[in-house]
């Protein structure tokens, strides 16, 4: 048992502890009647819950390297697993915080809701997934074989499409040309990508 690898594991467990607590420590949602709602969006919800499965259930051996033996590859990528953890647990924090009582798990529009463009939502329009995809990076950097990391990012990326789709459809019928104009300055995902 190597050190690094161990010390990846520790750090992604913990943060998954912490990611948990994010969210079951938000505020209630708000109790304002839904003008709209995607019951389509389960679906993505569903995808993204097979992903993280896949990780866990195709991985090597506990407390391995995800490559054979070379320590400084091992290093760097132990490392990288803890920081893309606890940023990704941040990064959800932060956007959830920021949504306040607009938060929800499934896609919907509450009587009211304002468009959040502030905070992490400045720096892509779904922070949350974002986050959550550093997530399945970190479990899979830390327990996954190369292959389970690949079905579950292709897994993954199907389940937030058809989230965004559902969620966006939402926001660009309440909000109309000032969405439009969010989504063409903040990609909608990934930082400086889509």
């Amino acid at each position: 048992m190597s050190f690094w690898p161990t010390a990846a594991f520790v750090v992604m467990v913990l943060s998954w502890v912490a990611f948990v607590i994010v969210f079951a420590t938000q505020k209630k949602a708000s109790s304002s009647p839904d003008k709209k709602r995607d019951p389509i969006s389960i679906l993505g919800i569903a995808l993204q819950g097979v992903s993280y499965a896949v990780v866990w259930i195709i991985r090597r051996p506990w407390f391995t390297p995800m490559f054979p033996p070379n320590r400084s590859l091992e290093i760097a990528l132990s490392v990288l697993t803890m920081v893309v953890a606890v940023a990704s647990v941040w990064f959800c924090g932060a956007a959830v915080r920021t949504l306040g009582k607009q938060w929800s798990l499934a896609a919907r529009v509450l009587e009211g809701h304002k468009l959040v463009t502030e905070g992490t939502y400045s720096v892509v329009r779904n922070p949350i997934y974002t986050g959550m995809f550093g997530m399945l990076l970190a479990t899979s950097l830390a327990v996954s074989h190369w292959i389970g990391l690949s079905i579950a990012i292709v897994v993954f990326a199907i389940g937030t499409f058809i989230r965004v789709r559902s969620e966006e459809k939402l926001l660009r019928e309440a909000f109309g040309a000032e969405f439009d104009d969010y989504a063409r300055r903040v990609p909608a995902v990934i930082p400086f990508v889509i």
